[in-house]
């Protein structure tokens, strides 16, 4: 399985976002992560769908939607209208989730399904044929450059076992505190789809040597 790298754009320069994007391009990211934040169910208040829309006149790259917001069922067809090629879901926010995730599908994008730091994962056990991509969320959702959460390791590593259960291809994401000194363990845990602000966004260097350093520090 390939090694995906997804900048999100929560730290990217939003006066300058076109040439962020294209930046990424060039420098081989693999998608592009949007945090799209209510001020309700997490403390920011981030991105709607008019940024999904110009990410999508920009760029090529998948569009990695990350919907931390209440009734997310609500919003579903205006985030795929806008350009939404994966749209990610938290568990903690759909009473219905069964139904949640096979909405996202029929609309024809890939669905995802989050869990914050404190939420156990044995949902997958009822969902695994519904899923594309897990993300563990590594921090507490609603800010950047944040601190890894160690915990986080363990709780990739029974995700893994869970899909393997299901004989699932689904990707296993992970957001927050994603750097070169915490990259190799993540990956060793297994995941293979990381999602990176600040590592990229603000490296010396230049969003492409940002992700040229988290693809060195991958064992």
């Amino acid at each position: 399985m390939d090694v995906l790298i997804a900048p999100s754009i929560l730290s990217a320069n939003l006066t300058n976002l076109g040439a962020d994007l294209r930046a990424c391009e060039a420098g081989g990211a693999d998608a592009i992560h949007i945090d799209v934040m209510d001020g309700s169910y997490v403390p920011n208040i981030t991105f709607g769908p008019d940024i999904v829309r110009a990410c999508k006149r920009i760029t090529d790259l998948p569009l990695d939607v990350h919907l931390m917001i209440v009734e997310p069922e609500r919003h579903i067809k205006t985030f795929v209208d806008a350009g939404a090629d994966i749209i990610t879901v938290h568990y903690e926010t759909c009473p219905h989730i069964h139904r949640t995730l096979q909405t996202i599908r029929e609309m024809g994008v890939k669905a995802g399904l989050t869990f914050n730091p404190g939420t156990p994962v044995n949902a997958i056990n009822y969902l695994g044929d519904l899923i594309d991509q897990v993300l563990i969320m590594s921090v507490n959702p609603g800010f950047g450059g944040q601190k890894f959460i160690p915990a986080s390791l363990r709780k990739i590593s029974v995700v893994k076992q869970l899909l393997s259960e299901w004989d699932s291809n689904a990707m296993i994401q992970v957001d927050g505190g994603i750097s070169v000194e915490t990259i190799a363990e993540v990956f060793q845990s297994g995941a293979r789809n990381f999602v990176a602000g600040t590592a990229v966004f603000a490296h010396p260097n230049g969003i492409a040597a940002g992700i040229a350093a988290l693809r060195a520090a991958l064992p």
